[in-house]
This record gives C-alpha cells, structure tokens and sequence, in this order.
C-alpha cells in the first residue's frame, strides 16, 4: 500500500500490458502437453515408475558405526575394538534375572545364537545382572536378530524373570515402533488429505488422481535417492526415522502444488454462478500459465533449503534432506507441470466429477 505499484521495480507492471500467463512459456507447455496426453501421461508415469523400482531393495536400520556421514572418533574407537574383541564387546547388552536362577539364565545365554560370552557382573538382594557379548555389529540386522533369540531364551528359564536390555535392545525396540507408527500415520495422512482436497475441489475424480501422483512422487523420490545413498555414498541403510518424515514432508509439499495448480483451474472452469464457463482443457492451460513459474519457483528453493541438510554430520537429517530436495524437484519439474495437467486432459470435464454433472445442471 506504501509502495503501490513501486514495489515490483524494475518490472513495474502496468494496465494493458500483455498477459504472460496465457503467452508464456508455461502456457506454451500445456498446449503442448494437451495436444498429447495420453502420450506424456504414459512417459511420466514411466519415469516415475522407474524411479520408484529402485526402492524396492531399501534397507531401514544402520549400524552404530554409520550414524555418521564423517567417522567421529568414538566410531574409530569401536571399529578398532572390533578387530581384536567381539563386535558387541564396547556395548553389551544387559540380562536382568532374580539371584537364584542367574546361572541358569546364563547357560540358556550362552546357547543363544552369536553370544559370544556371558557373566554375572553385579547382583543386589533379588536380582542379577548379566552382560551378554554379541558377535555381532551394534544396530545391525544380525544384531537384532540376536536380541531376540536371546529374549526366547533367557525368558524361557522357568521362575528367572528375566529382561533383556541395553543399546541393541533399545535400538530394536525403536525400530519396532517406527514400524508400527508408519502403519498407522502414513493412511491416516493420505485419509486426511484426501478429504482435504474432496472439500476443496468438491470432486472424487481429481483428488484421487492427485493423491495418486503424490504417492507416486514420494517412491520416485526414495528410489532415486537410495540410488545415490547405495552407489555414491555406499550406505547399508536407512535412519529409522527417515522414511516416514519424507513421506510427511513429501506428500505435505506435494499437496500443496497440487492445491495451487488444480484449484486455480477449478476457479477458470466456473464462474462463481457455478455455471461452466470454458472447458477443463482451456482452464488447466490457463492455470499451468499462471502458476508455473511460482510453483517451481518455490519448489526449486524448497529443494535447494532442504539440500543444504546433506551437508551435515548426522545421516538422518543428511538422508532426509536429499531425499525430500529430490522429491522436491521431480514434483514440480515433472508430476506438478506435465503428468498432472496430462491427466486433466485426459478426464477433461470427468475431472470435476461428480461437480460437473452439478455444474452442468
């Protein structure tokens, strides 16, 4: 209000100049892609699918000694032990058992697979505990699988009570958490923003085509990015906590470009009688002209802030970062501007269903 029209110096814009939204760049590309959808459809779709078969060998759950990007020196101190000593000797996991039956948990200990050792190291009045050495990689798979042969058991000892605890067990116990929270968080989200954009869109057609091309984005964009993680920087795994925050951020990002894409071509399809005002196919091309540039825009800085993350020592948050910065730029370079306007083009006036056969009556 102070600066008026000012404010955009030095592309001060004025009345009568010529509208870009409809001749640009962007408006050219959804001609394009209108004159062939089905075409441009089935060759996004084929990219991302491609994309997407690179995640189906993704590993969750890292070792201890590649939590970091660069090895601090506790990492170096481990390894080293590890060369001399059994792997689980710098943290051994802890078995809790009442005084009279101790020695019977540690018998059933030593028969449990990859324990390497096993003593009591302190007792008190009622209870005994005893250190476990695994032979076995801190927070790896076989690491895992050990604890819970051991849990079988130690607690199978009659009368012994006995808890298996320490690192390995911790870090299982959390995966098993995030296990059990993807399940119930990642259909929660697509519940949610699907009834989000029923409400927004009024229309089951559009919102089910959009949440299938986020969901589509999201798995391009891990199996690009476990590519990378795999080949380039040869990690064994993923956080525990990695896929389900890309997955929140992804499909979060995603729906907003598809909120100011589709809606936009909701707002040039019907005037606010309701009414039809210009086919589906004029509306999409009319909206991808004047969001374009804002969308990538903003996904190409969204990308480029979350990239800055793979800078840093900690493989989760570097793992999220390039995954969520990939994820960022297939959404708005690819599904945002071809795969979703070739899908309207497609359905034309389907896509507003059952809003159409309102808008029509």
């Amino acid at each position: 209000m102070v600066f008026g029209r000012g404010l955009f110096w030095p592309f001060v814009p004025r009345f009568g100049d010529v509208n870009k939204s409809e001749t640009g760049w962007w408006a050219k590309l959804g001609k394009g892609v209108s004159k062939r959808p089905v075409t441009v459809a089935i060759a996004g779709i084929a990219v991302l699918g491609g994309l997407s078969a690179g995640a189906t060998g993704i590993t969750i759950g890292l070792p201890e000694t590649e939590q970091f990007r660069v090895k601090p020196e506790a990492v170096l101190g481990i390894e080293v032990l590890a060369e001399a000593f059994p792997a689980g000797a710098s943290a051994p996991t802890q078995v809790i058992a009442v005084n009279d039956r101790a020695e019977d948990v540690v018998e059933a200990a030593l028969a449990a697979p990859l324990v390497a050792s096993a003593e009591i190291v302190n007792q008190n009045d009622d209870v005994s505990r005893i250190d476990v050495v695994l032979d076995a990689e801190g927070g790896s798979e076989e690491a895992y699988g050990a604890i819970e042969s051991l849990r079988e058991s130690v607690q199978a000892v009659p009368g012994a009570n006995a808890l298996v605890g320490g690192d390995d067990a911790t870090r299982l116990a959390v995966k098993q958490a995030y296990e059990r929270d993807q399940l119930l968080v990642i259909p929660l989200i697509l519940v949610l923003v699907f009834i989000v954009l029923v409400l927004l869109l009024k229309a089951l057609v559009a919102p089910i085509l959009l949440l299938g091309s986020v969901v589509l984005s999201f798995f391009s964009a891990m199996g690009a990015a476990w590519l990378i993680f795999q080949n380039v920087f040869g990690m064994s795994g993923l956080d525990f906590s990695v896929f389900l925050y890309s997955f929140l951020f992804l499909v979060a990002l995603g729906v907003d470009y598809n909120i100011f894409l589709v809606s936009r071509a909701r707002e040039e399809s019907a005037n606010m009688a309701g009414t039809v005002r210009q086919p589906t196919r004029q509306a999409m091309i009319k909206a991808l002209g004047a969001t374009g540039g804002v969308i990538t825009s903003a996904g190409v800085l969204l990308a480029a802030v979350f990239a800055v993350l793979g800078v840093l020592p900690l493989i989760a948050l570097f793992q999220i970062g390039i995954i969520v910065g990939i994820g960022v730029l297939i959404d708005t370079l690819l599904v945002r501007t071809v795969v979703v306007p070739a899908l309207a083009f497609i359905t034309g006036d389907k896509f507003w269903w059952p809003q159409e056969e309102a808008d029509s009556r």
